[in-house]
């Protein structure tokens, strides 16, 4: 038997209930979890607030770090430390929220030398996405020189990190979020400015003064259409998220007068060899006491609230469950 998040049915909220070994997948490698990680789209499973879950009944949780128990596949062996993010797992597939989680060996990576399972965590899909967004940055010819970097709900779990990253990288960040009160935290992260989500809500006009050289978007919806407004010329903006909608109510004035390039972030999909070199860096190059700092624990019995508490914008930084 092992415990695990429950979801029956897209109009409740997932119960801990205790489950025979017999009712997981059955797939190539067994995984005893230790640790996984509350992010938006885990919120949005948990409390029915989202299509997330497209498969019942599921084991929510999108990413988890652990110990293969039991394997079939020629790449992992018993005892070795493994983690998961992605794949459609927490939606399609029962994910991290369990003692344990049964999937192909395709999916799983050796936990990235110089992270601990707790660390990797901390990180979780949310730090992997900001990791994503950064490099499609520099990817894009975006450097330090050419002028301050943007991100937008800067607060939450990718955006709390894609402003540790850029900072470290010597970027001038200028961080946007809706909770002002988090001026000193944002500071603390490496944000050189800190402004007010109120600014980017309104309608803007298709073109607004050129002041950013990158950004990463995390909300979507108008905001996203502000801020590419007001995009520097040959400007980059990374669009990784959807918490303020997934509509775009912007005019192609940016994209063919500014030449701005919007470039999408899929962290779901994203091929196994470019995970590898993003979690790679992120071992390389993430602050560890930083993250420590922006990062909460909590127990398995305690995440369904603590999702309420995400999407009603009263989290700060990252959320790791501890599920062992």
């Amino acid at each position: 038997m092992f415990d695990a998040l429950f979801l029956e049915q897209a109009d409740q909220m997932a119960k801990l209930v205790s489950l025979p070994d017999d009712a997981l997948p059955a797939e190539e490698v067994t995984v005893r979890v230790h640790w996984s990680g509350l992010n938006y789209k885990d919120a949005l499973a948990m409390t029915g607030r989202g299509p997330v879950v497209r498969s019942w009944p599921m084991v929510p949780g999108i990413d988890f770090a652990g110990v293969v128990e039991r394997s079939a596949s020629p790449d992992f062996s018993v005892g070795q430390e493994v983690m998961l993010n992605g794949w459609g797992v927490g939606e399609k597939h029962w994910g991290g929220f369990a003692q344990k989680a049964c999937v192909p060996g395709a999916w799983l990576l050796p936990l990235p030398h110089g992270l601990s399972g707790q660390q990797a965590m901390a990180l979780g899909t949310a730090g992997f996405t900001a990791m994503l967004s950064v490099q499609a940055l520099v990817r894009e010819g975006v450097e330090p020189a050419h002028g301050p970097v943007l991100v937008t709900g800067a607060t939450g779990g990718v955006g709390s990190v894609a402003v540790m990253l850029l900072a470290q990288m010597g970027y001038e960040v200028v961080a946007v979020t809706g909770r002002l009160e988090e001026q000193a935290y944002l500071h603390q992260l490496g944000a050189t400015e800190v402004l007010a989500r109120s600014h980017f809500e309104m309608p803007s006009r298709p073109l607004e003064k050129a002041r950013w050289a990158g950004a990463v978007d995390v909300v979507g919806g108008q905001v996203l259409a502000s801020v590419c407004a007001s995009m520097k010329q040959q400007g980059v903006v990374a669009a990784c998220g959807l918490a303020g909608g997934m509509d775009f109510p912007a005019t192609v004035a940016p994209f063919i007068l500014r030449g701005v390039t919007l470039v999408g972030i899929d962290s779901v999909m994203c091929p196994q060899a470019v995970r590898r070199q993003a979690w790679a860096r992120l071992a390389e190059q993430v602050n560890k006491t930083l993250l420590a700092g922006m990062t909460r624990v909590i127990p398995l019995a305690d995440v369904p609230v603590v999702a309420t508490e995400l999407l009603d914008g009263k989290v700060r930084g990252r959320v790791v469950v501890e599920v062992r």
